[in-house]
């Protein structure tokens, strides 16, 4: 696993909250394309990445207002993201994005529908991107 997903509704306060708990980083980043403030804060090997709507009209506002505060999604690194992204879909795995997109630092990220993951949104993040 690479990172955990938390959907808020007030990023600085829910980034505090990590950082008292022992997590470092926590720079909140706009990241246009999901149309979200996002934060990653990392405690030893483990991330977690907090994520704010910009706009209520948007997936990640969707989210909130549906379900409230909390888990949103988790990722996992993968070493080629475009071939794992034709492998699934010549398997029929549903994915939401079929080209790799730009996420947080500039990680080229994909999701795989819930539908797909036992009902868990999955993100996909090229090893690559990240190191």
């Amino acid at each position: 696993m690479h990172h955990l997903g938390i959907v808020v509704r007030d990023i600085t306060v829910a980034v505090e909250q990590y950082r008292a708990l022992g997590f470092t980083g926590g720079e909140v980043t706009r990241v246009a394309e999901q149309n979200a403030d996002i934060a990653a804060l990392r405690a030893g090997e483990s991330w977690v990445e907090i994520l704010a709507p910009i706009e209520h009209d948007s997936p990640i506002g969707r989210f909130l207002d549906a379900r409230g505060p909390g888990v949103h999604h988790i990722a996992y690194l993968v070493d080629d993201l475009p071939a794992t992204l034709d492998q699934l879909a010549a398997a029929g795995v549903e994915l939401i994005d079929r080209q790799p997109r730009r996420g947080l630092h500039d990680w080229l990220i994909a999701f795989v529908h819930p539908r797909a993951c036992a009902g868990v949104l999955t993100e996909l993040v090229d090893r690559a991107s990240v190191e």
